[in-house]
């Protein structure tokens, strides 16, 4: 190809609403799923994003996103250094951006290009409705674990002020502190 035709090539390439996507996307409603598109405030803007299971799923092409031994991922026989210095930036981004949503508490969920062929269509989604079930039961356990640490730390700050309560009760009982110096004194503590 000469550099005016593969531009226009990969001039028609599109990040969002790709052929997979749009297929997984499709598959999803059918089963009853509903989500939110690309949101942005998510890193890495996943292509779709399950609230209420707390997942988000992102489709990879092979190619772009180099999925090791795919058939669909073989680099261009020209400029090679710089296609592998593409795909290795893409990589470490993928990998950063599920990293920052796992610290977020969000299951993520890669969809390869190559795994949506008809052959395993139906294979790859029963897959994903099960990360998707797993992401919202380990979301719960969150959750839960995070109510009873607010409780624990609610009971430790209470055992605390009666504590305090009992050593000034006990302060005042042995020592005659005049009243300025123990408002300032309780001044301090907060």
């Amino acid at each position: 190809m000469t550099p005016e035709q593969r531009h226009a090539c990969m001039s028609h390439i599109h990040s969002k609403d790709t052929g997979p996507e749009r297929a997984v996307r499709r598959e999803l409603w059918r089963r009853g799923y509903r989500f939110r598109l690309h949101v942005r405030a998510l890193p890495g803007s996943p292509d779709i994003v399950l609230g209420k299971y707390r997942t988000v799923l992102f489709v990879n092409g092979c190619f772009w996103h180099g999925h090791k031994g795919c058939p669909k991922y073989v680099l261009p026989k020209s400029n090679v250094a710089f296609w592998r210095e593409k795909i290795a930036r893409n990589q470490e981004r993928d990998l950063l951006n599920n990293q920052r949503l796992e610290t977020l508490a969000w299951h993520v969920v890669t969809v390869w290009e190559c795994e949506l062929d008809k052959a395993r269509f139906a294979e790859t989604m029963d897959r994903i409705e099960t990360e998707i079930r797993a992401g919202q039961a380990a979301w719960q356990a969150y959750r839960e674990r995070r109510r009873w640490d607010r409780v624990f730390a609610r009971e430790q700050a209470r055992l605390r002020r009666l504590i305090l309560a009992d050593v000034q009760t006990e302060l005042d009982k042995r020592y005659d502190i005049p009243t300025g110096v123990k408002k300032m004194a309780r001044r301090e503590s907060l």
